[in-house]
């Protein structure tokens, strides 16, 4: 644990970054899947952070399962894109996007102490945040003017189905990355899993469960 926190705030320090915003996901199949687990790595970091400098909150998150729909380069980018321009999406995407840009505006001192979340979700919903982020891949030399539709995802796909009618009671993070790896992701970036579902979802049979890129 020490050696990631060393790894983490170095990368950090390098960039000269002076505030941080570190999001711990808790859950089965998290990285961090335990409350205690995440409190112990929380107080390394501030401590660690504090003695370098660095003003830091720790936001704990739920992690027990996927957030967003995707998992892999361009998939993820596919969602993010998609979900700027159309102002929507998941909903476990767009509420902690708006948590942590809170979190960070309100560390920044550009809102008051509680008022970081609100401001956020205008950012998102009036559309500043999508022109930012086409600023931001400007600035990186890529085409802002890009559509989700233009970005290359993998060109064989294959859909499981439900077997039975019922409702998701889990899903195994594990098994998703696992997945994504055998298809080929990260190293072929258009490659990956889709979830047409999430935890809580109600099914038919016959119904797509997830889409392999």
């Amino acid at each position: 644990v020490q050696q990631m926190v060393a790894s983490i705030l170095s990368k950090k320090l390098a960039m000269s970054v002076e505030r941080l915003i570190v999001d711990i996901p808790i859950g089965k199949g998290a990285k961090v899947t335990s409350i205690s687990e995440a409190e112990k790595l929380s107080s390394i970091f501030l401590r660690q952070a504090g003695l370098l400098g660095i003003s830091v909150r720790v936001a704990l998150t739920y992690g027990g399962q996927p957030i967003g729909t995707t998992v892999g380069p361009a998939l993820e980018a596919w969602e993010a894109l998609t979900a700027l321009i159309e102002r929507r999406g998941s909903k476990s995407l767009i509420e902690k996007a708006i948590l942590l840009a809170g979190l960070l505006l309100e560390l920044s001192g550009k809102v008051s102490p509680g008022a970081g979340e609100e401001a956020a979700r205008e950012i998102f919903l009036s559309g500043r945040a999508y022109e930012k982020f086409k600023q931001i891949i400007e600035a990186q030399g890529g085409n802002p003017e890009i559509k989700p539709s233009e970005i290359p995802l993998g060109k064989y796909t294959y859909t499981v189905k439900s077997q039975l009618e019922g409702a998701v009671t889990h899903i195994d993070n594990s098994a998703i990355t696992l997945i994504a790896r055998a298809c080929g992701a990260p190293q072929d970036k258009g490659a990956g899993v889709r979830l047409h579902v999430k935890v809580g979802y109600r099914v038919n049979k016959d119904d797509p469960l997830i889409t392999l890129y």
